[in-house]
């Protein structure tokens, strides 16, 4: 073998994603809010893009068709050129397959474009809680209360207490680590203990209701044997219950509607972050012509190329590098405002079909929902699965029935007892829902649930009903039936 430095020419195909494509599959995945925040990076990149002025008029609805072969590749395009190449382009595909059923189709007109409006949209963010949290609210107290060195101890107490308000921390451990004696930090967080919300700083449920009852005057060797045994109450055991505090049944239901009066999570009124208000990207509506399907224009800035001041910068003098960066800033410019406009139209497209599929649940309700793969609607227009996973990433729409976002469409299916067309798993679940609202003083097992659904045309086995009704946060039989008994207490 020589090993002499020599030279070879190899051929070799390889997957190579551009910026633009990049670009381009970024951009399907983001919500319109987070399309804004890409612009707003882009407008101080480049001096080329500019946004489209409030009063400037709409633009024209965007088609739903798929665009013509001889159109310039676009983004959705390109995402299947660069799938069809080899390479993966998405990584939950796998996750996305449901059982395949036949839908229903019909006739829809839908329009893109956002209608123009005169002002400005409402600021949503007026709407949030602006209250304080609630360790501001306790290092305030703390502030007015101690002094010194048990201020510095509160507020390493304070630093342990979660958002439900409870201390997460032994008084060992805070004592060892700030040096101090423990009888100390214990004497200050009992004080601790005394400020708003009531119950805050305590180390368990039990001692959170205590607290409470203590500052309500109504904590009494009873009461006090009640807390003890929490557990005998969450069973439902009254009996025992009975026993133990040496109440009779007019008591015990006292004191139990007592501590219902109470709050076993007192930080939580404080809370932390305020939530995110959902703002959705596609309103539906029911129109004469048919279905309405436009892009959310509150979200959805109009982006612009400044042609004028791409002019003004080319007519003066310029050396060979600025030449070369005014052509790439205009290219970049371009390129930005055709993947937004390939990405409104792919967003319809799916839209469109989405609700062509699912029309019954739009029409009537959950209980109408059908099962919808991810295939379907991609094979029903044309694109990638991979490229309907994206557009359906993080979108929401509105509709007379409330938001949903777009991925609740997508559900699995149950085979149909008489052997019709199978039902999404939603609609099942809407009739379990249902039926254990209804139950009355009666309680429903999973056995008689799986009869009743049976009996609605639901073929499902009682392991599915389980899994659906823990899915939704309902208990079991045996846990509805104590919940119904400490009621009637």
């Amino acid at each position: 073998m020589s090993l002499a430095p020599r030279l070879d020419l190899r051929q070799s195909q390889s997957l190579v994603m551009t910026p633009q494509l990049q670009q381009a599959i970024k951009l399907l995945a983001l919500s319109n809010l987070e399309i804004e925040g890409v612009i707003a990076e882009e407008l101080e990149r480049n001096p080329l893009l500019e946004t489209a002025p409030a009063g400037d008029d709409a633009p024209e609805p965007l088609p739903v068709e798929a665009p013509a072969r001889d159109e310039p590749a676009g983004a959705d395009e390109l995402v299947i050129a660069g799938e069809a190449a080899g390479e993966a382009l998405d990584v939950d595909i796998a996750a996305e397959r449901f059982d395949d059923s036949p839908s229903d189709h019909s006739g829809l007109s839908s329009s893109a474009a956002p209608a123009s409006g005169s002002g400005e949209a409402p600021d949503l963010d007026s709407f949030a809680d602006t209250s304080e949290s609630l360790a501001d609210v306790l290092l305030m107290q703390a502030g007015a209360t101690f002094a010194e060195a048990d201020l510095f101890i509160a507020r390493a107490l304070i630093d342990q207490i979660d958002e439900a308000g409870y201390l997460r921390a032994a008084i060992e451990d805070v004592a060892r680590r700030l040096g101090v004696a423990e009888e100390r930090v214990a004497r200050v967080l009992a004080t601790v203990q005394t400020f708003e919300p009531s119950g805050v700083g305590a180390r368990d449920l039990a001692e959170c209701l205590a607290i409470q009852a203590r500052e309500a005057n109504r904590y009494d060797p009873c009461i006090a044997r009640l807390l003890d045994h929490l557990d005998l109450l969450a069973r439902g055991d009254l009996a025992r219950l009975k026993r133990l505090c040496q109440v009779d049944d007019e008591d015990m239901a006292d004191m139990i509607r007592e501590l219902r009066g109470y709050d076993p999570k007192p930080g939580c009124r404080y809370g932390g972050e305020p939530p995110a208000p959902v703002i959705p990207d596609l309103s539906v509506a029911r129109t004469k012509r048919g279905w309405s399907i436009e892009l959310n224009p509150a979200t959805l800035p109009r982006v612009l190329v400044n042609t004028g001041y791409h002019a003004e910068l080319a007519s003066g003098a310029q050396d060979k590098a600025g030449k070369a960066w005014l052509a790439d800033r205009l290219a970049s410019a371009n390129w930005l405002v055709k993947a937004l406009d390939q990405r409104q139209r792919t967003i319809v497209r799916v839209a469109t079909e989405i609700v062509r599929q699912q029309e019954a649940f739009f029409l009537k309700g959950v209980a109408h929902l059908r099962p919808l793969t991810l295939r379907q609607v991609a094979e029903a227009i044309d694109l990638h699965e991979s490229t309907v996973s994206r557009v359906t990433s993080n979108k929401y729409l509105t509709c007379a029935r409330g938001v949903f976002e777009l991925k609740y469409f997508f559900t699995s299916g149950i085979a149909a007892a008489d052997g019709g067309d199978a039902v999404s798993a939603e609609a099942v679940k809407s009739a379990i829902r249902a039926l254990i609202a209804a139950e009355g003083d009666t309680i429903l097992s999973d056995d008689t649930l799986v009869e009743q659904l049976n009996a609605k045309g639901f073929d499902i086995a009682r392991r599915t009903v389980a899994k659906y009704r823990e899915a939704m946060g309902i208990g079991s039989s045996v846990q509805r039936r104590r919940a119904r008994a400490l009621q009637r207490a």
